[in-house]
């Protein structure tokens, strides 16, 4: 379980969505893409009516500000043309230009990093607005207050009363797209809060507002949606609003940073899916597009998300080096930004168990954020990593409180992955501290929270294919009912021919008439014979597919009892190792435990797959290699290159394959490399003919003893393998050469055959 690379995905997507309330905030920013300084000029030249010219000087101030970059010169024209525009507007006494140029005086000293100043000229324009009632002038006020304000916790119900405020006037005054402007703000706001409900209620009604006013460019509000659905450990959700985003952001041209935010964020859902292709496509064109608008904070963002790739693929030098690396390329000036790469490099460290660099960066950041990471609104994050910090430490005494604290801000904010992690971090803690009781406990909460967790994903699933069954079935009713009304139109014309046809034979109208009379009885009595052989197809179909279903389900349950059930076991061996001290008896536990775990992730992936017969050996194979690397991570010096083809078996087939893999690789890694010596195992599952398959376990250890014979040996797990060989109609052999080779090659069952010999 990777604990530490979760948390540092959900820090960075914080600081993607913080920075969206400055591509967002105003409609003024897009006002300059339809006019420019040039024309403004030639107006401003042109124009003889003070109130005229004043406006347009006023829009020049407002261009010059809003221009991308932070240039002097602009911020200097910006004041400039506003001064102007306020003295023409005083002496004709245009009371909306004055309110609109002493609010921009503001926010050019606010950009000029004048903070009090700002503060100042804000406070005096929301006077001068609401003295002369300009309502809308003075929410814009307020919401402009609230900018001066940064994103710390403290600031928070400050930053929303201010927020509040500037909502009631825009109400007032009907100023739509403000009201929508400043709901996205509030909803983003309860998101770096931890209020995901409050936060995702404000944001539909931001939606809402926008949709009414028939504002297009909502791709910033879905995309801060999809990122509190992450924070809710709600994927599903998570992902569906992050691909609107993408959508609508394309539809409308949309080639900002904004839209390098959004393909991150979509990368970060599919890290947490574990769709590792997906996460690295959606992140490269993150970059590119941070590259492209020359955004040093957005490649620097993108740059340490793709770092977390690179630690789950246990690249953590590389991952550092890219972190330094981009520090240098692309500089930024934010101590906040450098915290969160020293978090990813302490993180690390910490994995890597090199506690003397980890400790550097842990003094820094509990210096920055709080010993409880309770400042700078990082805290759940940052709480994380302290807590596997400690128990990578063994610092049990700071340990237990901050796990105790980090599940219950888990708890209020709904997310059940991070509790279900914290749990199993809580469940390793007490098994090193020898409290069993507690240790189980604490297991049993994981199970419940992780299970949870995917059965929720999963409910959500099936709901979205009902709903698009349904809708499909209504269309289909409605195409139905179409052709039944043109068959309708047809017939009432065949009558009106069949009248006239009448009128003119007697006798034709008595035959035609008995003639249609009996067909159409053959016709009924036909119809009501297929009439009720379609209904009993139908209700032997839909009790065919209620039994399936209820198979299939029973299936998924029993696989996944046998998987908790073979865990449960693999801890009471574990706890009863605790009481042994005999060598050989503590070895027979843990290849015990081994080969119980190699059973149990078939029958995991039997009850996570719609396929409740076939097991992905690919996948399978590399899950159960990082199982044994890790049991004996801190032991061995031992490099493993696996190269599988996806191959599907049935469970009778993969069990002994996953058995036969399973002491292979454990015989390697305790005696093919004695003393600590590094070396290299090589695993290889491929198709070498029709339904031929050759699995191939080598190393360049010390191989086999020059007198062993295999006949006579009494080694069980040599025994073992080739037992489990013969299980599969297979041939097993040993090659003793520059190290050890072992090869099992066996012919794929097919249905029929297994069928057969069932019977």
């Amino acid at each position: 379980m990777n604990f530490i690379s979760q948390s540092i995905r959900i820090d960075f997507q914080k600081s993607i969505c913080f920075s969206l309330f400055l591509l967002l905030s105003g409609i003024s920013v897009k006002a300059q893409k339809d006019e420019n300084s040039g024309s403004l000029r030639k107006q401003v030249g042109a124009s003889d009516n003070n109130n005229e010219r004043s406006e347009l000087l006023f829009k020049l101030g407002e261009y010059y500000l809003t221009k991308p970059g932070e240039l002097k010169k602009d911020l200097d024209s910006a004041d400039y043309f506003n001064q102007q525009a306020q003295q023409i507007s005083v002496k004709t006494q245009n009371k909306l230009i004055i309110g609109k140029s002493l609010l921009l005086d503001a926010k050019i000293e606010r950009e000029r990093k004048n903070k009090t100043a700002a503060f100042t000229k804000i406070k005096k324009a929301i006077s001068y607005s609401e003295r002369n009632k300009l309502i809308q002038q003075a929410g814009e006020g307020y919401e402009e207050l609230s900018f001066t304000y940064d994103n710390d916790p403290e600031n928070f119900e400050v930053r929303i009363k201010l927020k509040e405020k500037a909502l009631q006037l825009y109400k007032s005054s009907g100023a739509k797209l403000k009201q929508a402007s400043v709901l996205k703000d509030l909803g983003e706001i309860y998101m770096n809060r931890d209020d995901a409900d409050k936060s995702i209620e404000l944001l539909k009604q931001a939606l809402s507002v926008y949709k009414a006013a028939k504002y297009k460019e909502v791709q910033g509000v879905y995309s801060i949606m999809a990122n509190v659905y992450i924070d809710k450990a709600d994927y599903n959700e998570a992902l569906k609003y992050g691909l609107l985003a993408e959508k609508t952001a394309l539809n409308v041209n949309d080639t900002s940073v904004q839209l390098s935010s959004i393909y991150s964020g979509i990368g970060m859902v599919y890290y947490y899916l574990r769709e590792n292709d997906k996460t690295m496509r959606y992140w490269e064109k993150a970059l590119d597009i941070a590259k492209k608008n020359k955004d040093n904070g957005y490649v620097r963002t993108v740059a340490n998300n793709m770092s977390t790739m690179l630690i789950r693929q246990r690249k953590f030098q590389q991952a550092i080096d890219m972190i330094k690396e981009y520090k240098v390329r692309y500089p930024i000036d934010d101590k906040e930004f450098e915290k969160r790469e020293d978090y990813i490099i302490f993180s690390t460290y910490t994995i890597l168990k090199q506690f003397k660099n980890a400790e550097v960066y842990y003094k820094k950041l509990v210096s920055y954020y709080g010993e409880n990471a309770e400042k700078n609104n990082e805290r759940i994050s940052m709480l994380r990593s302290f807590i596997f910090y400690h128990y990578q430490t063994k610092n049990f005494n700071a340990f237990y409180p901050k796990t105790r604290l980090f599940d219950s801000l888990t708890k209020k904010n709904g997310n059940d992955m991070l509790r279900s992690e914290n749990y199993f971090v809580w469940f390793k803690a007490d098994s090193v501290q020898g409290k069993y009781l507690d240790a189980i406990n604490h297991y049993q909460l994981y199970k419940k929270f992780s299970d949870s967790v995917f059965n929720g994903e999963k409910s959500k699933q099936i709901n979205s294919l009902q709903i698009q069954f349904d809708t499909e079935k209504k269309d289909k009713d409605i195409q139905l009912l179409t052709q039944k009304g043109k068959l309708q139109e047809t017939r009432i014309a065949n009558d009106m021919i069949m009248r006239y046809v009448f009128i003119g034979s007697l006798l034709v109208l008595v035959l035609f008439a008995a003639l249609l009379y009996n067909r159409s009885r053959l016709k009924t009595n036909a119809n009501k014979n297929l009439e009720i052989k379609r209904q009993q197809i139908d209700e032997q179909n839909e009790q065919l597919k209620k039994l399936l279903a209820e198979k299939e389900w029973l299936l998924k349950e029993i696989h996944h009892r046998v998987k908790n059930n073979l865990q449960i076991v693999i801890s009471l061996l574990n706890t009863q190792s605790a009481y042994l001290e005999n060598q050989d008896a503590l070895m027979a536990i843990q290849n015990s435990q081994h080969r119980m775990h190699a059973m149990s992730l078939i029958h995991q992936k039997l009850y996570q797959s719609d396929n409740v017969s076939m097991i992905d050996m690919s996948w399978y194979i590399y899950e159960l290699i990082i199982y044994i690397k890790d049991c004996y991570a801190s032991e061995k010096n031992i490099s493993f290159n696996v190269e599988t083809e996806k191959i599907f078996l049935d469970v009778a087939q993969a069990v002994p394959m996953g058995l036969i893999v399973n002491e292979a690789i454990n015989n390697t890694v305790k005696y093919a490399f004695p003393k600590n010596t590094k070396g290299e195992v090589n695993v290889s599952f491929k198709n070498t003919g029709q339904d031929l398959y050759q699995l191939i376990i080598s190393d360049n250890g010390i191989g086999l003893p020059k007198d062993f014979d295999i006949d006579e040996t009494e080694s069980l797990g040599m025994n073992l393998m080739r037992g489990l060989a013969d299980q599969l109609d297979g041939t097993f052999s040993l090659e003793n050469k520059n190290g050890l080779m072992i090869m099992v090659t066996f012919r794929k069952k097919t249905e029929i055959e297994t069928s057969n010999r069932e019977v």
